[in-house]
């Protein structure tokens, strides 16, 4: 649910969109930041917030930072 929203603020298609990191932190839903590989060596790190299921709302991308390696920590 989140490829499409990533896609669309920067006008591009990723072949490969594959989670291999994440992390969470619990606030009034959940932040996840997620390291996501989207080429054989490029990844993007990614803000996502998932709103409580009372909300009845999917994944909202929040930030995202591109031009990241498979080395890069995930911060």
């Amino acid at each position: 649910q989140v490829k499409p929203q990533l896609e669309k603020k920067l006008n591009r298609t990723y072949p490969i969109f594959k989670a291999v990191e994440y992390r969470t932190q619990v606030v009034a839903g959940v932040n996840y930041c997620i390291k996501v590989q989207v080429s054989d060596d490029e990844y993007v790190h990614l803000l996502v917030f998932q709103a409580l299921p009372q909300e009845n709302q999917g994944p909202k991308l929040v930030r995202y930072w591109t031009g990241k390696s498979q080395d890069d920590p995930l911060n």
